[in-house]
């Protein structure tokens, strides 16, 4: 369990009462963080019109994003434990801020792109450090409650950022997306600097700047490589060698790292296996919702004709059930148990994703919303209790790494959810074609649900593999 220093938050009545106001100060800016991953997506096309740019390059917009916060979470999370927690979360709010104004008033891709990278240093900050300001402030009794309430916000985030970034850019220029954002960094701002309390959690170590630049290297070259193969296809001999020389720095850092006194990871922190399952299981889940956030909004305009207003209205079940059913399933871990909870969760997401193998062109709305509400009640009775055990089996020392570490598992998963979603889902299509396919094609609304049938397949498949992993664990456990 949590290792309290001789100092605690539990023990300051003026933190105490001020806990949710502080909540609501980190979850906010927890919300923006992850709405502006998602919210970039919609409007691309816009972005392209009006920057004169190739749409093959204008994806970039949106993955450098990704890719520098995957980059700097880990580093982050150690500053976090070094200099404080508190202090990381407050610069980088600052940070993205700056980063979101300058995003507005780019008028070409390279400066739109250097925008970007600042934003999202900004909000690698917030992330690597969020979870565990969380952990300190909140007592064991009520951290479930709390946790939840932030994995609602992340879900939220990331569902509604597409929706609401189409209505901005119907109305308003496509700087809006990030402008509107401005008046809540500085609400977030504002908070954090009423009521948010100076750091009392600090370690005495040094940063690996060797290790972070082997990690780094890695990171980019893989991930650099996945969105580059979206376009290039993952046959081409750059990718593959580029695919492989990331691989060869990821076990560079893995044998650097276990040579240091002060690693950048502190692989010790992988001997907890509760810890270890769950951030695997993470992964997994997260990497398995953006099958659905990808080929659903396919499936819902493309195939049946919806208008994007109603297929984001419909794909709302989600967030909206996530946000109800995710603080409950955080308060119910003390009664029921966290590691029941989490098996329940997996099992609906997995029971999902075996029904969505059968749905069809004509399957009845009312059907289709209600597994799209159920893979938010699934999620929410994940998510919640998954943080809670995470982060509470952690010794003190590592929460800043380890809340890094968890939100580098969600990232990684959103990444290679996109690339696998899209890569299977082609693959497919062009298996059943007899010819290559990259794009949907109008008419053939029958190849598309082939191909969606034998994505899902492999989600479920995914989806029992954390079923396996989790279970034997709880059982090692009892």
């Amino acid at each position: 369990m949590l290792k309290n220093n001789a100092a605690s938050f539990y023990d300051m009545p003026e933190v105490q009462k001020n806990r949710w106001k502080i909540f609501v100060s980190v979850s906010l800016f927890t919300f923006m963080a992850t709405l502006d991953g998602s919210i970039v997506s919609i409007a691309l096309p816009t972005i392209t019109e009006s920057l004169n740019i190739p749409m093959n390059k204008s994806i970039w917009i949106v993955a450098v994003y990704m890719i520098t916060i995957c980059t700097f979470l880990v580093l982050f999370g150690k500053i976090g434990d070094i200099v404080g927690k508190i202090k990381i979360f407050r610069i980088g709010t600052l940070i993205f801020v700056g980063g979101t104004f300058l995003s507005g008033l780019a008028n070409s891709l390279e400066i739109l792109i250097a925008a970007r990278v600042v934003q999202a240093l900004g909000a690698g900050m917030t992330m690597s450090t969020n979870l565990g300001i969380i952990t300190e402030i909140f007592t064991p009794q009520e951290r479930g409650k709390a946790l939840g309430f932030i994995g609602s916000v992340v879900s939220l985030g990331t569902i509604t950022g597409p929706s609401m970034g189409g209505v901005i850019v119907h109305y308003l220029p496509w700087s809006y997306i990030f402008w509107l954002n401005i008046p809540f960094g500085l609400l977030t701002l504002f908070l954090g600097t009423k009521y948010l309390p100076k750091d009392i959690s600090k370690t005495k170590s040094r940063v690996d700047f060797t290790g972070f630049f082997i990690y780094a290297a890695a990171i980019i070259l893989f991930f650099g490589s996945m969105f580059a193969g979206q376009e290039m296809g993952f046959g081409n001999i750059a990718i593959l060698i580029t695919l492989a020389i990331s691989l060869l720095f990821v076990i560079f850092f893995i044998k650097y790292e276990y040579g240091k006194s002060s690693p950048l990871i502190e692989f010790a922190i992988f001997k907890n296996k509760t810890v270890t399952t769950g951030l695997i299981c993470a992964f997994i889940v997260f990497g398995t919702n953006f099958f659905v956030f990808i080929l659903m909004p396919f499936y819902l305009q493309t195939a049946r004709g919806y208008t994007p207003s109603a297929a984001g209205f419909i794909l709302m079940a989600f967030p909206i059930v996530m946000v109800i059913a995710a603080p409950i399933a955080g308060s119910l871990v003390n009664r029921f148990g966290a590691n029941r909870l989490i098996m329940l969760g997996l099992s609906i997401i997995a029971l999902v994703n075996l029904l969505l193998i059968f749905i069809k062109i004509d399957t009845n709305i009312v059907y289709f919303i209600t597994l799209i509400a159920l893979i938010g009640l699934g999620n929410a009775l994940f998510q919640s209790p998954n943080n809670t055990i995470i982060m509470s089996s952690a010794d003190k020392r590592y929460l800043g790494v380890i809340g890094s570490l968890n939100a580098l598992a969600r990232n990684v998963g959103n990444i290679v959810g996109v690339t696998f979603a899209t890569t299977i889902l082609f693959t497919a299509m062009s298996f059943k074609a007899g010819g290559h396919i990259s794009t949907y094609i109008k008419g053939e609304e029958e190849l598309f649900i082939f191909g969606m049938h034998v994505t899902f397949i492999v989600s479920l498949v995914f989806m029992l593999i954390a079923l396996v992993i989790s279970f034997t664990q709880n059982n090692k456990i009892k």
